[in-house]
């Protein structure tokens, strides 16, 4: 439980100093799936008061929490949700990064406009329909984490393929196998999203990028076949 905790303290505060959250608008959780556990960030404790062992303890089971003295992060719900659908994922992370917030906000998903988005997402990546008045009033945490979900399911999505999405009108979450790589997803969103801002600012009704183009880049960082860097040597830094 220790070891969960030090992770996740220090992927909350690696979301701080990559600028993806100021005060505390951001979270980031990672699952124990052996134990049935989960650690995420304490509701509202600034990031430099963050300690490891303040970490609250959430059962995967039941989604409450069974240890730690702070509340849980107000997103918990959310996490716990994904964690029990999405069983290939080991940590999630929430932000309200400004670019990525703003596609949120505009309610439109981040399309693929070239290769810097395809070496990490397969494809555009999505923002799901807007939550109804009684999802929100009723559970909205969780039915956060449930629109999520639907948008995957409908769509026929690889959480892996696609590790990220944007919540209508809300903001970003990401995730990994840890929560580590769920905030590197995290920071690449925001660079993907600053860019394709950019982009569209510049060319408007500009093409996406070819398919072709996509799969060549994704597959050069993923699956089997991939050739990107250093896998199985040794490299002098």
């Amino acid at each position: 439980m220790k070891e969960l905790q030090q992770q996740v303290c220090e992927a909350n505060l690696d979301i701080h100093r990559a600028r993806l959250a100021i005060l505390t608008w951001g979270n980031a959780s990672q699952v124990d799936r052996e134990s049935g556990l989960f650690a995420i960030k304490p509701s509202g404790v600034p990031y430099e008061a963050l300690r490891p062992e303040q970490m609250p303890i959430i059962s995967l089971e039941s989604g409450r929490q069974i240890a730690g003295e702070l509340n849980p992060s107000s997103d918990t719900a959310t996490h716990w949700w994904l964690y029990r659908n999405f069983p290939e994922i080991g940590g999630i992370v929430h932000t309200h990064s400004p670019c990525g917030t703003a596609w949120a906000q505009a309610r439109m998903n981040i399309p693929c406009l070239g290769t810097t988005h395809a070496d990490t997402f397969h494809g555009a990546i999505p923002c799901t329909r807007p939550l109804r008045r009684r999802e929100v009033e009723e559970d909205y945490e969780l039915n956060t984490g449930k629109v999520i979900v639907e948008h995957f399911q409908l769509s026929g999505l690889n959480p892996l393929e696609v590790p990220g999405i944007l919540v209508s009108a809300h903001a970003p979450f990401t995730w990994g196998t840890t929560a580590s790589q769920a905030v590197t997803h995290a920071e690449i969103l925001e660079e993907v999203a600053r860019i394709a801002l950019s982009t569209r600012n510049l060319r408007p009704a500009g093409p996406e990028a070819e398919d072709y183009l996509l799969e060549k880049h994704y597959a050069r960082k993923h699956g089997k076949h991939a050739s990107y860097g250093q896998a199985g040597k040794e490299c002098a830094v």
